[in-house]
Parts: C-alpha cells; structure tokens; sequence
C-alpha cells in the first residue's frame, strides 16, 4: 500500500510500526510542533524513543497520571518535544490499541501496563524446566485480554530428544493459539517464528529462564540482549533483562524483550479465561440450567464430559481457579472504567489490525506447529 504522511521524515517510522492511523491521531499535536516517536525503553521518569530525527531521551513527568494504567510504556506512542528543548518532555500518550495488563500482586488490585499497541503476545516457554500449563493458561488468559494475538513459544527444544508429547500438552492448553516448537542454539522453528512475527510488534513474555533474551538475539541476529545461563538444579534463570526493550527486527517489525516474571496476576481477564478454556464454555451452553455451576446440577453437559473423560479435570479447576481469582480482582476495582478502556482499545485494535494486515498484504493467519 502507499502511505499519505504529511512530512515525509515519518517514514522513518514505519518501521517501528508508524502507519495512517497514528499518523491522523497525531496530526494536532504536529501542528503544536511536537515531535511524535514511539518509547522503546522507559527508565524511572525517563524514556527512551525513536523519533522521525532519530534517538531522543525525554522525562515523563508531565504525563504520569494517578492512575496506572495510563503511565508511560514500552510501545506506547507519545508525542515530545521539538529539538531544542533540554530537557525534553513527554507531552502526550496517544491512544493504545492494545495492552498486556497484570494485576501487581495477587493481594492487590492495581494493574501495571507492561507492554502496548501489540500485534502479538509470544508466551515463551522452557522445554528444559517442567511444563506447567497452570501458568501458561494464566499467561494466555491475560494475551487474550490484550486484544492482541497470543502465540505459544517452546524454546530451548535442543535439549530434549522429542518434544512432541509436551508439544501435544501444550496444544490442548491453548486452543485456538499457534504453538511452534524452536531452538535459538540449532535454529529450528525461527524461519517460521520469523515469518509470523514480521511486519508487526510482539512483545516476549514467560518467567526467568524461558529463553526470551537468547530468543531475541536468534531473531535480530545479532548478541544485543546480555544472557545468562539456567541453574542446572531447577532450569530457572537469573533475570538478566532488567528493562522492557523495543528492538527493530532486521526482516521488519519489532520486538519487546521483557525481564522474567515471577507472577503473572489476572486483571479482568474474564473474556481471556474464556478464550483460553472455549471448549468448557461451549459444553456449558449445554447445560440444563443457565445459570449451572457445574458442581452437582442434573444434566450439567460439563460434569458429563469429566465423567466420560473428554474432559480432563486439570482443565476444569485451572477454569474454576482463574474465574475465582478474576471475579475477585473486579469486585475491587471500577468496573466502569474497565469496560470504557476495554472499549477504547477493542476500537483501536480494530482499526490498527486492517492497517497491519493491508502492509502485510491481506488475509489471516494461520496455526502451524514446527
């Protein structure tokens, strides 16, 4: 497609994902002189963008809200000062498409941002550790949430002769995701990881030791990401990433390397929960009773599938555990707020998706496992 930028430096941009859209959303603010960029590091009260005139370092403070869902982050877009200021201030956020969101800590009720605007959410995941699919359900219920697109990663697959019953567990975890298989040491599976993950921005996401740093320096082709290695008693790394970095991969788009994360609390996640466990949510239209728990109702289409063993019962008390810990999560925040911001997003997302597919050259995606 041809783009219609006004100033022809924003092609500069384009790279880092710069299209019409932001383009139109910025224009007021160009008209005021600033500077639009997109944020590839955020540093306390400082960021880190890049901009049509190249690298800038400006501070955050005239732009952080009470409310942190709104701080600067990485892959926001914002809009900054003219050359000249010292320093230079971040002015302005402009709109999110989409939002990776965690709750803090299991005991409290304030979300933290840790990515934006994303076309897809890799959840990385060690073949050398055991395969905890609690934590990747958890994972992909908030990847889901994002409004982006969640991809599943099983990395490190050099240290195992044959992956393909995890493969297969892992599959039956994230129904309706693509799952490849890859290794940063042999290369298997990058070509196609490559393949999926050009064009658009993705952020890395998975604990201490998942391989996400080793994994970006495989895609950019080049050591940029410092690594450690795993402890051989338990296969959990060190955090060696201390920041959320935006890198430009050389084959187009970008990446979001992310320092490991100990939890991963839901935040109104419940369509994700849903997504993530579709196949209880269709047996439960199912049911008798629309209002069924699925605990000891007669003609309960979901206790059915437990009894002939179509569906296994980890599935169902990771489902029953997730929806717990998110309806507690909603009953202390402003679920008003939430929808709005939901709301907000899901537009945005829409209107960012048609322009990510038209540069990519149309038409959707499809799973494939390496």
């Amino acid at each position: 497609m041809s783009f219609s930028f006004r100033d022809a430096s924003s092609h500069a941009l384009v790279p880092y994902g710069w299209d019409d859209v932001w383009e139109s959303e910025s224009a007021p603010y160009a008209e005021q002189g600033l500077v639009a960029g997109r944020v590839v590091r955020v540093d306390r009260a400082m960021c880190d963008l890049f901009t049509a005139e190249g690298p800038v370092r400006a501070d955050t403070a005239l732009v952080t809200p009470q409310d942190p869902l709104r701080v600067v982050c990485t892959g926001d877009w914002a809009v900054v000062d003219a050359v000249g200021g010292d320093p230079r201030f971040v002015r302005a956020l402009l709109p999110r498409r989409t939002a990776f969101v965690r709750s803090t800590s299991s005991k409290r009720s304030e979300g933290q941002v840790l990515a934006a605007n994303l076309d897809h959410v890799v959840v990385c995941v060690s073949l050398a550790a055991e395969l905890d699919l609690g934590r990747l359900e958890r994972f992909l219920s908030l990847a889901w949430e994002s409004g982006a697109t969640p991809l599943v990663v099983l990395t490190k697959a050099d240290t195992l002769e044959d992956s393909t019953h995890l493969l297969a567990d892992a599959e039956a975890a994230a129904p309706g995701v693509q799952v490849l298989v890859v290794s940063a040491a042999t290369g298997v599976g990058l070509d196609t990881l490559t393949a999926v993950l050009a064009g658009g921005t993705s952020v890395l996401l998975g604990q201490s030791g998942a391989g996400k740093s080793t994994l970006t320096n495989a895609l950019l082709g080049q050591e940029v990401q410092e690594v450690q290695a795993t402890r051989d008693a338990d296969g959990k790394g060190r955090h060696t990433t201390t920041t959320r970095d935006l890198l430009a991969l050389p084959g187009g788009g970008v990446i979001i390397d992310t320092p490991g994360l100990r939890g991963v609390g839901l935040w109104d996640a419940q369509s994700g929960v849903g997504q993530v466990f579709a196949e209880i949510e269709e047996l439960a239209a199912d049911c008798r009773f629309q209002d069924c728990s699925h605990t000891s109702e007669p003609g309960c289409a979901v206790l059915a599938a437990l009894e002939d063993g179509t569906l296994p019962h980890r599935r169902l008390d990771s489902y029953r555990k997730l929806l717990r810990e998110n309806a507690w999560i909603a009953s202390r925040t402003d679920q008003r707020l939430r929808a709005e911001m939901r709301r907000e997003w899901k537009q945005r997302s829409a209107a960012g998706r048609e322009m990510y597919e038209r540069k990519r050259g149309g038409g959707g995606g499809h799973r494939r496992t390496v």
